[in-house]
C-alpha cells in the first residue's frame, strides 16, 4: 500500500508585510544616522521616512530589484554601505532576522551618504505611462545614474522577510 501527500502553498503579500520588512531597514538607517551622526550629511529622519515609504511601494507593488544605502568615497561604496536585494519566497523557508550589526566607527572622513535603487524585471514590463504614474506617487523623485563601485566586497548577512518575499542585506567589507 501507497499513500502520497499534497500541499499547496498561497500566500498574498500585503502593505502589512511591506510595512514589516521596511521598518527594519528603517531600523538599520536609524542606526547608520547614530553611528555616523558627525557627518554633515548622514540621513536625516525625514530622509529616513521617505526611504521607508519608498521600499513599501515598491515592494507592495514588486518593483524593487536591490537598493543601496550608505557612504561613498571617490564614486565608491565604502564602510558602512548596505543592500537590499528584493527575493520571493514561494516554496522556501526563511529567517526573519532583526535588524542590526551596523559596524560603527568606520572611517567616513571625506565620504557622502547615498542611496541607490535598481528595479525589478516586473518594473520593466510597465509601460513608460505605468511607470510615470506610480512614481509620482513616491516621496521622492531618483535620476539615472551609473552603479558606484564598491571599495571591498558585500557580504551577506541578514535576510528580513514576510508574506512570501524578503529582503536579503549585505554589508560592505574592506579588504
Amino acid at each position: 500500500m501507497s499513500y502520497s501527500y499534497t500541499s499547496t502553498e498561497s500566500q498574498t503579500f500585503t502593505i502589512t508585510h511591506a510595512r514589516h520588512i521596511a521598518s527594519k531597514v528603517a531600523t538599520d538607517l536609524k542606526r547608520l544616522q547614530r553611528f555616523y551622526s558627525h557627518s554633515p550629511n548622514s540621513p536625516s529622519d525625514l530622509m529616513i521616512g521617505k526611504y521607508e515609504t519608498e521600499i513599501i511601494e515598491l515592494l507592495k507593488n514588486g518593483y524593487l530589484g536591490t537598493v543601496t544605502y550608505g557612504f561613498q568615497k571617490n564614486g565608491k561604496w565604502i564602510e558602512p554601505t548596505l543592500r537590499y536585494a528584493a527575493k520571493d519566497l514561494i516554496g522556501t523557508a526563511t529567517s526573519d532576522d532583526d535588524p542590526g550589526r551596523i559596524r560603527p566607527g568606520a572611517n567616513i572622513e571625506g565620504a557622502t551618504f547615498h542611496s541607490y535603487l535598481t528595479y525589478s524585471p516586473a518594473w520593466d514590463s510597465l509601460s513608460q505611462s505605468g511607470k510615470d504614474a506610480f512614481i509620482s506617487t513616491l516621496p521622492f523623485s531618483r535620476t539615472g545614474a551609473a552603479e558606484p563601485g564598491i571599495s571591498g566586497y558585500f557580504s551577506n548577512d541578514k535576510i528580513y522577510s514576510s508574506g512570501g518575499r524578503a529582503l536579503e542585506r549585505s554589508t560592505v567589507k574592506s579588504f
